[in-house]
C-alpha cells in the first residue's frame, strides 16, 4: 500500500453498489476534443477513448440501456456562458454553428436518444437531466467522456449529489495530460463515485434483463 492509499484508508474507501436501472452518459465527445489541431484536442490517447465509447454505446443499445449524450453550445459571443465562458477562451469553439461542436460519426446520437446541451461543466447544472432520469426510473449512471478533470468530474459529483449512483469508466474518459486524469479518477473513487474498467462496465450492461 503506497503512502497516498494508506492516507485515505479507513476514511475514504467505501464502495457503492451497482443499481437496478442504469443509463450510459457520454460527456462531450465532440470534434473539438477528438480532432487533431483543435485547441481543445485531448491528445492522441483520445482515439482509444473514442473506441472504448463506441463499444460501450453499442453494448448499451444492444441491452436496451438508455444512452444519453451531452454537448456544449453557446449563443454568439457567449452571452449565455457567464463566467465559465470568460474564464476559458477555447469555449468559443462551441458558439452556435461551430463545426467542432458536432459529434463524430461513430458516436452520433440516434433519433430516439437524448442529447443534453449544456453551458457549464456539469451535465446537471441548468439542464433537465436529473428530472429526466428520475422520470425514467434510472438510478445508476455509467459515465464516460472528456475531460476527466473537468466535465466528467463535475457530472459525476453532481450525479452523487442528486442521488444517482455514479460509475466512471476509466478507459472511457480522457484528459489533456495523464496527471490530472489519474488524480481525478483517484479522488472520484475515494469520495464520490466508483471508478470501473471497461470490462466491468460491459459486464454490467450485458447483465441487464
Amino acid at each position: 500500500m503506497d503512502d497516498l492509499t494508506r492516507n485515505y484508508a479507513g476514511a475514504f474507501d467505501g464502495h457503492l453498489p451497482f443499481g437496478r436501472s442504469p443509463a450510459l452518459l457520454v460527456i462531450d465527445l465532440v470534434l473539438a476534443y477528438t480532432q487533431p489541431g483543435s485547441p481543445l484536442y485531448a491528445g492522441p490517447g483520445v482515439a482509444d477513448v473514442v473506441a472504448c465509447n463506441e463499444r460501450l454505446v453499442a453494448a448499451a443499445r444492444a441491452a436496451g440501456v438508455p444512452v444519453i449524450f451531452t454537448n456544449v453550445e453557446y449563443a454568439p459571443g457567449g452571452a449565455d456562458g457567464g463566467v465559465f465562458f470568460r474564464k476559458v477562451p477555447a469555449l468559443r469553439l462551441f458558439e452556435r454553428g461551430s463545426a467542432l461542436g458536432a459529434f463524430p460519426p461513430s458516436l452520433s446520437p440516434q433519433a430516439d436518444e437524448v442529447t443534453i446541451t449544456k453551458q457549464y461543466a456539469s451535465a446537471f447544472f441548468g439542464t433537465p437531466l436529473a428530472a429526466m432520469l428520475t422520470a425514467r426510473g434510472i438510478d445508476t449512471l455509467l459515465i464516460t467522456g472528456v475531460s476527466t478533470s473537468g466535465c466528467v468530474r463535475a457530472s459525476a459529483l453532481d450525479a452523487c449529489q442528486h442521488g444517482f449512483l455514479p460509475f466512471v469508466v476509466r478507459e472511457g474518459c480522457g484528459d489533456r495530460h495523464p496527471a490530472p486524469h489519474e488524480a481525478n479518477l483517484f479522488d472520484l473513487q475515494a469520495k464520490y463515485a466508483e471508478v470501473v474498467g471497461e470490462a466491468e462496465a460491459l459486464g454490467h450492461l450485458a447483465g441487464r434483463p
